[in-house]
């Protein structure tokens, strides 16, 4: 071997050497640091669950399950690996940092509103600091995620962190925060189309209509939880512009949810598996109608969370057509 070759080899070597002799000295530092405060970081941990909502998965499932729709749509019934990993991922990321960046909009109004006066940045048990790092790392992650995808769904995911930047702060300006909330949510929908095939047909805006439709439905009956104290602090919602005529719009927006999927089964000919889940939807929404109709805060969260039952029972149709249809 050259002298210089080799020299340089052993220069290489060494400086590899230092590099992982540091890195090891720096996550023992660490290790020891986590260990010796253990209490304080189990705590500041339990809190920040508590912050992005892992007691509450409802918004993880309301989020992944219209992503899957598209997903397995835009794949014929077989989604890449690679693609289906980013877009499982991404919803827990995305879905976190939605939550917390909902908190910090909302520090001013959650301490007056009975259901959310105990989150942790109402309660100060979190300051707005931390929210805001937790959030960007979150966002960060997400994005970072989403880099390996292709470059239309890398530009459509700048579009879906400007709706979850301004989604939290449509209760101040507009009656209607729940149709960006399903847009927001939605968005999932054409870049898991693009992520997939490179294109967003327009299957895809017909699938995300049909989620922001579906969106609108159940949060207006999570937001009729809190209608008398968002009346009191001033905050929005389809829940209070609806008023006495809640329960007859829900109605309709339900069925127009179902017209749009029975719409999206044709068009793409989906068989016998997708429309008899339809079928059970409908149940689960004559239900949902049933539980709000005293408009009982509990019973309107029964409603609410019932709609997990909707998406996924809207997936398995989709699935079984792709994977048992002949």
């Amino acid at each position: 071997m050259h002298p210089k070759l080799k020299d340089s080899l052993d220069k290489a070597m060494v400086m590899a050497d230092k590099f992982w002799a540091k890195t090891a000295i720096a996550t023992a530092k660490l290790l020891i640091a986590i260990k010796t405060n253990w209490p304080f970081v189990r705590e500041r941990l339990y809190q920040y669950s508590l912050l992005i909502r892992l007691n509450r998965p409802i918004g993880i499932f309301l989020l992944l399950w219209p992503t899957l729709w598209g997903l397995w749509i835009a794949a014929e019934g077989v989604p890449n690996t690679d693609v289906f990993v980013v877009f499982v991922l991404g919803v827990f990321l995305m879905r976190s940092a939605g939550c917390v960046l909902n908190d910090i909009a909302d520090r001013r109004f959650d301490p007056l509103v009975t259901r959310t006066q105990t989150r942790p940045l109402a309660a100060g048990k979190v300051s707005s600091l931390e929210a805001l790092i937790v959030a960007s790392s979150l966002f960060i992650l997400a994005f970072l995620l989403v880099l390996i995808m292709n470059i239309l769904t890398i530009q459509l995911a700048l579009v879906a962190v400007i709706l979850a930047g301004i989604y939290p702060f449509m209760k101040r300006y507009t009656y209607l925060p729940q149709f960006f909330l399903g847009l927001t949510f939605g968005w999932s929908i054409p870049m898991a189309f693009a992520a997939q095939t490179n294109a967003v047909p327009q299957i895809a805006w017909l699938l995300l209509v049909a989620n922001i439709l579906w969106s609108v439905v159940y949060d207006t009956m999570y937001a009729m939880v809190d209608r008398e104290d968002d009346l009191k602090v001033g905050v929005k919602s389809t829940a209070i512009l609806f008023d006495d005529a809640d329960r007859v719009i829900i109605a309709i927006i339900q069925a127009l949810v179902l017209i749009t999927l029975i719409a999206i089964g044709r068009q793409l000919q989906l068989g016998i598996y997708y429309f008899i889940c339809l079928g059970i939807t409908t149940g689960f929404f004559l239900y949902q109608l049933r539980l709000i109709w005293d408009r009982e805060p509990e019973q309107c969260m029964r409603a609410f969370l019932n709609n997990n039952w909707v998406g996924f029972t809207i997936f398995v149709g989709i699935f079984l057509d792709y994977i048992l249809a002949t």
